[in-house]
């Protein structure tokens, strides 16, 4: 529960803004302070299997990978989702 968050909203920026950052997936997790190490993790991992790329001197971001872009996502209709993008885990629907 405390990584899928991070995993989901990494996904979602990488194909809708094309850059992912530590403090934008927090943000677009609703993740509490204090979760930066766990999202610095994630994201290494993502690095690590090729869904992320490192972009800039001490890793001030990543673009997406490999996996992502041969992924066949991006014929998919973007439109539709949603601007706000925050994420309401354990929300009724």
């Amino acid at each position: 529960m405390r990584r899928e968050p991070a995993w989901v909203s990494a996904i979602r920026l990488a194909m809708l803004e094309g850059r992912v950052t530590v403090e934008a997936v927090i943000e677009e997790a609703n993740l509490i302070e204090g979760r930066e190490r766990t999202v610095c993790d994630v994201l290494e991992t993502m690095r690590e299997r090729d869904l992320l790329t490192a972009v800039g001197g001490d890793v001030d971001g990543y673009v997406p990978g490999p996996v992502l872009i041969e992924s066949d996502r991006f014929d998919l209709d973007f439109d539709r989702a949603s601007d706000g993008g925050a994420h309401r885990w354990n929300s009724a629907v």
